[in-house]
């Protein structure tokens, strides 16, 4: 248990800021899984322009800390594919 006023003022700090960062992640994921949805329904040009938005936001959650920055790079670029892979199927039928 923290004995000092700047521990335990710590202690808050580190709380608010881990309930934050796990707030944006899982925004994040909510976000990724409706994309996916829309991949999979079919409806390929409301993905893309969701794609782009779930760039920013990746990008945005990297530029602050919450997810590293390669991480964020990662799971965007599995995303573009998943969608290029329904694209090239519907083109394909």
């Amino acid at each position: 248990m923290a004995h000092s006023l700047s521990a335990k003022k710590r202690i808050r700090q580190n709380l608010k800021r881990r309930m934050r960062n796990k707030s944006q992640r899982s925004a994040l994921k909510t976000k990724a899984k409706g994309f996916l949805a829309l991949v999979d329904s079919g409806d390929l040009d409301a993905a893309q322009s969701d794609m782009a938005g779930l760039q920013k936001s990746y990008a945005q959650v990297a530029s602050k800390g919450v997810l590293h920055k390669n991480t964020a790079r990662r799971k965007i670029s599995r995303l573009a594919k998943h969608l290029n892979r329904a694209r090239a199927q519907k083109s394909a039928e």
